[in-house]
C-alpha cells in the first residue's frame, strides 16, 4: 500500500529542474447561441480570457502546485507573451534565471476557444526552428550549472527547437555522474535523439512510432514497450493510453498495467505534463517506479476532470488515493 502521506510530506524538500519548450496557454471562454451567417461555424460570445503557463512551464506548475521547489530552463521571445510567462512564474516564486530571452524568436502561444466547457478550436503561433548556436550554447551552460542544485531532472520536449542533441547529451551525462533521475516526455519525429534517460513517458501513438510496432492489443503493447527500453536505453518506459490505462515497463520485470482513475474526462490538455511532473516528485521522494506510476495516474485522473490546463494539489491527491484504498 502506498504511504501517500509520507510521500507528499517530502515534496517540499525536493527540487526539480525542468528543461524544455516553454509556452503560453491562452483561453477564451464563452458561449454559443447561434451559427454565423457568413459560414457554417459557431459564433462564440467571449465572456472571459485567461492566460496560463504551458509546455515545460506547465510541468513546472504541476511540481510547484504540489509543493516542490523547481527550476526552469528554456527560451521565450522578447515579446509581451514572453514577459507574461516570466511574470506568472515569478508570482509563484519560480526562479527564472534559466529562462533565456531571444528577441528574434516568438514566444510559443497556444490559443483555445472554449464554449460550454468544450474546446471549439485551437490555433498556435510558434517557431520550430532550432535555436541559434549562441543561445543553444548558453542554454546548455545554464542547465549544466543548475543540475547539481536539483534532485531530479525533467526533459519536456515539444519539438519547438529547444531540446537539442547537445543538450540531451549534457543533461544525461552530468545527471548520470551525480546519480540524478532523468525523466523524458518525448516528441514524435525526434526519437533518434533520446538515449540514456531513466524514465520515458510516451503516449500510445508516440510509443507505436518510436518502436515501429502498431499498438492494437496487449501483445503488441508489450512488444513496443520492451523494444523502447532498449531503444532509449532507459530503466523504465511508461506508456500512457489516454482514457484506458498506463503500462509500466521496468527492465527485468513484468509489465504492470495501471488502470485509469478518472471519473469524468472533460479535457486532457496538459495531462502528460501532470504525469511526468508528479512522477519526478514521487521518485525523488524515495518511492518505487510502480508507486510513482500509480500516484501519477491518480493525479492525471484529477486534472482531466477539469477544463483547461490544470494542476493538482496535495490535498486532492491524498483524498483521491485514500478514497480508493
Amino acid at each position: 500500500m502506498i504511504d501517500i502521506d509520507r510521500i507528499v510530506s517530502r515534496f517540499k524538500e525536493i527540487s526539480a529542474l525542468v528543461v524544455g519548450d516553454i509556452m503560453l496557454d491562452e483561453y477564451f471562454w464563452g458561449k454559443v447561441d447561434r451559427i454565423s451567417p457568413e459560414a457554417p461555424v459557431p459564433v462564440v460570445t467571449v465572456q472571459k480570457e485567461t492566460q496560463l503557463v504551458g509546455g515545460a512551464a506547465n510541468v513546472v506548475n504541476n511540481i510547484w502546485s504540489l509543493g516542490g521547489q523547481v527550476f526552469l530552463s528554456g527560451i521565450v521571445g522578447g515579446d509581451e507573451r514572453g514577459r507574461k510567462i516570466l511574470s506568472l512564474l515569478e508570482e509563484r516564486g519560480v526562479p527564472t534565471g534559466g529562462v533565456l530571452i531571444d528577441p528574434h524568436r516568438p514566444t510559443t502561444v497556444k490559443t483555445r476557444i472554449v464554449a460550454h466547457s468544450q474546446q471549439v478550436v485551437r490555433f498556435d503561433r510558434e517557431s520550430q526552428t532550432c535555436l541559434s548556436q549562441g543561445y543553444a550554447d548558453s542554454l546548455v551552460s545554464s542547465v549544466c550549472d543548475t543540475i547539481p542544485r536539483a534532485d531530479t531532472v525533467v526533459i519536456a520536449d515539444y519539438g519547438k527547437g529547444v531540446v537539442t542533441e547537445d543538450l540531451l547529451k549534457a543533461v544525461t551525462k552530468i545527471s548520470r555522474q551525480q546519480g540524478k533521475i532523468v525523466l523524458l516526455d518525448p516528441k514524435i519525429n525526434r526519437f533518434h535523439l533520446y538515449r540514456d534517460v531513466t524514465v520515458a513517458t510516451p503516449n500510445s501513438q508516440e510509443a507505436s512510432m518510436a518502436s515501429g510496432i502498431e499498438i492494437v492489443d496487449e501483445k503488441s503493447l508489450k512488444e513496443a514497450g520492451n523494444k523502447l527500453l532498449d531503444r532509449f536505453n532507459c530503466e523504465v518506459v511508461l506508456i500512457t493510453r489516454g482514457e484506458e490505462d498506463m503500462a509500466l515497463f521496468e527492465r527485468g520485470k513484468e509489465v504492470i498495467f495501471v488502470p485509469t482513475t478518472a471519473r469524468e474526462v472533460f479535457d486532457v490538455t496538459g495531462a502528460g505534463d501532470t504525469v511526468i511532473g508528479v512522477m519526478a516528485l514521487v521518485l525523488a521522494a524515495g518511492a518505487s517506479f510502480s508507486e510513482a506510476a500509480v500516484v501519477a495516474n491518480y493525479a492525471a485522473g484529477i486534472v482531466v476532470g477539469k477544463v483547461g490546463t490544470a494542476t493538482v494539489t496535495p490535498e486532492e491527491l491524498k483524498e483521491a488515493i485514500s478514497r480508493n484504498r
